[in-house]
């Protein structure tokens, strides 16, 4: 059995171990550690250091003081620090002040870092992580589909859903998201959903599995009543770092489902079409501040206004809608800010980009931009105002936290909240010198700057490198399950293809 979260999951039948993922000492310590590299031209955090944090990690009544850091709590009460000092008693965190004497606690050194909340990736398809920018080019919602749910996706076998999951989770926390939403459309059976979330749990990131139906091929046609089995066998506390939702399109039975067992629903929403679709619900009074809406691009003013008035959260994808042109291949963002709804960012998938949220930031506050530019330039009366880099961070954080149904536990840098906290460290050549923290982060940081990741108090990544990973077993498992896969479609891959294509 492995335990995390104050919950038991079963590996018994499993044919991948975590000790295939993780170092063998780093397990008997019950927290994944080995001295940490430095971090780009960073400090490296010397071995004594890293010993420390490791016996913290074992330590539910720890105690860790993040210390001399730039501090953006995104707390209007907390306000933002040049200097400062974060203090965390077991997952909370207990005081954010310009200086905190804790002899006892841990210190992490976090000069020349900025101190953030965690990221937050409000939509991601993680089972797809080892299909990595297989289709870079890919134009259009029905090229993305060509290489993932109409070839590769109806051949995935349990272990394949836990090393993408394992994959895309391992590559959140290298990028400083610390929680995703995992929408999870490809479970055939239930031993998948098992494997999806086991990896989740085994990681230790932060993660709403939404568990969906496959969207083709045969499969054991056990969803959505297994939800009931998910909720009673993993999900018995609302105290752990996993949560689950269902992943549905706008379905009466299966969000009457969702709500008999108190799941938040989240649902792929885009285009007129979409909006035709939820006018009965809005008429039925179905609904609510339990759904989330995916993508949101081409919608009308009058769904706009439903949404806001239902307190519907919402994510927009900057860089999926433009590269598969959903809608006017425009994300929602504009629109969203129109409205009075504040909204998350999600990078949606990697089949075609990469995984960061420096990047979803930076291509939402460009393209808003020049759309705001263009909308003057043309003598629009009122055309909106350009967005700041503190509402794009927002977004980043504090509205995905929204969306995940979590912003009473983390999204910002709050005493009593769980410290799901970032360093960005700064004394390195793409940052240094470093003149404004908002513009540093969102501006020109990339992930080389994720110096240090913690997740519910325990530290995840240190001086730049995930703790405990064996990249050599890590490699091992996920070579086997693409090599599976592409044998099993008879796919040959071409490294400099401009588009996919089954041979």
């Amino acid at each position: 059995m492995t335990r995390r979260s104050g919950r038991s999951i079963d590996t018994s039948g499993a044919r991948v171990s975590r000790r295939d993922v993780f170092s063998a000492a780093a397990l008997a310590a019950a927290a994944p550690l080995f001295p940490a590299a430095a971090a780009a031209q960073g400090a490296r955090p010397d071995a004594g250091a890293a010993a420390r944090v490791a016996r913290a990690n074992a330590d539910p009544n720890r105690r860790v003081l993040l210390k001399g850091g730039t501090i953006i709590s995104l707390d209007g009460q907390v306000g933002d620090l040049a200097q400062g000092d974060v203090l965390i008693e077991g997952k909370r965190i207990a005081a954010v002040a310009s200086n905190i004497a804790a002899s006892d606690a841990v210190i992490i050194d976090a000069s020349n870092t900025i101190v953030i909340p965690g990221f937050i990736d409000a939509h991601r398809h993680s089972w797809e992580g080892q299909l990595r920018r297989i289709n870079p080019n890919a134009p259009t919602l029905a090229a993305y589909s060509a290489a993932t749910h109409l070839s590769f996706a109806k051949a995935y076998r349990p272990q394949d859903i836990y090393v993408g999951n394992l994959v895309t989770a391992l590559g959140c926390i290298d990028a400083g998201i610390t929680c995703v939403i995992d929408n999870s459309h490809n479970a055939r059976s239930a031993r998948h959903s098992d494997e999806a979330i086991r990896a989740l749990a085994e990681i230790g990131i932060r993660a709403v599995h939404a568990s969906g139906a496959p969207q083709a091929g045969d499969w054991d046609r056990q969803w959505p009543q297994d939800l009931e089995r998910l909720k009673k066998q993993y999900f018995a506390s609302d105290d752990q770092l996993l949560t689950l939702r269902m992943f549905s399109a706008p379905d009466r039975d299966n969000w009457m489902a969702a709500r008999r067992l108190g799941l938040r629903i989240t649902t792929e929403f885009n285009g007129p079409r979409a909006a035709e679709l939820i006018e009965p619900f809005v008429a039925e009074r179905l609904l609510g501040p339990d759904n989330t809406f995916n993508h949101c691009g081409a919608l009308p003013d009058r769904t706009w206004q439903h949404i806001r008035d239902a307190g519907v959260s919402v994510n927009v994808c900057p860089r999926s809608d433009s590269q598969y042109a959903l809608g006017d291949g425009l994300s929602g963002f504009q629109k969203a800010l129109d409205h009075g709804v504040k909204p998350g960012f999600s990078v949606d998938n990697e089949t075609s980009y990469g995984t960061d949220m420096f990047m979803e930031m930076r291509v939402a506050f460009h393209i808003q931009r020049a759309l705001a530019a263009s909308r003057k330039f043309n003598g629009e009366p009122a055309p909106p105002r350009p967005v700041s880099t503190r509402q794009v961070l927002e977004c980043a954080t504090v509205n995905g936290a929204i969306c995940a149904g979590l912003a009473h536990k983390v999204g910002t840098l709050t005493p009593g909240k769980e410290a799901d906290i970032v360093l960005i460290r700064t004394d390195t050549v793409n940052l240094y010198p470093s003149n404004n923290a908002i513009g540093s982060v969102v501006a020109a940081a990339d992930s080389r700057n994720v110096d240090t990741v913690i997740i519910a108090g325990r530290v995840a990544k240190l001086g730049g490198d995930i703790i405990g990973l064996d990249w050599g077993r890590f490699r091992r498992l996920v070579d086997e399950s693409r090599g599976y896969l592409f044998d099993k479609l008879g796919y040959r891959p071409d490294l400099f293809a401009e588009e996919f294509k089954l041979t």
